[in-house]
């Protein structure tokens, strides 16, 4: 099986949807956001305040493109899709999921958190701007599901059966 790419704005579920549906499918799961800390020996936030967007979007992609293209189910970080580059290398390489989620319950969940250095200090219609301007980039992935109402295992449930689907119909 071709490796599933977990795409969406902050807050979706990719991680908590990414482990519960790599556990159903028997795949190994791996998390860019996880490994860029790693690779990096520092926080995302560290990172981003040290070297900037630029520098870690090159560092994401390398990320991306260093993980196996078969077998896995790979959550990544929110802004991924900005690059054109990993966009295609998704589409090609895999099956590309979004992963949609209402802004209100985005907002919701993001509320407390201080691990996200493009949403700090941001107002509501800042954030709201942000996925706006990436929302036609994340519909170029090849099955959405919205994710605004469900829990993490009927969502995985629910995720499993239409990538089963898609791979049945298209490969």
């Amino acid at each position: 099986m071709r490796s599933i790419y977990l795409t969406g704005f902050m807050g979706a579920g990719k991680t908590s949807i990414g482990h519960a549906l790599g556990k159903k499918l028997g795949l190994a799961v791996y998390d860019t956001d996880s490994l860029i800390e790693e690779k990096a020996e520092e926080s995302i936030s560290v990172f981003f305040e040290k070297y900037g967007e630029a520098e870690f979007r090159r560092l994401e992609e390398e990320v991306l493109q260093s993980l196996p293209v078969t077998g896995s189910v790979i959550m990544t970080g929110g802004g991924i899709i900005k690059k054109a580059n990993n966009i295609s290398w998704m589409k090609e390489k895999g099956l590309m999921v979004f992963l949609y989620c209402d802004m209100e319950v985005v907002l919701q969940r993001l509320e407390n958190d201080i691990a996200r250095p493009l949403i700090q200090q941001k107002s509501k219609e800042e954030i709201m701007a942000i996925f706006s301007e990436r929302l036609p980039l994340y519909k170029k992935a090849h099955i959405m599901m919205d994710t605004s109402s469900l829990g993490i295992h009927e969502a995985a449930e629910e995720l499993a059966v239409a990538i089963k689907s898609w791979h049945s119909g298209q490969h």
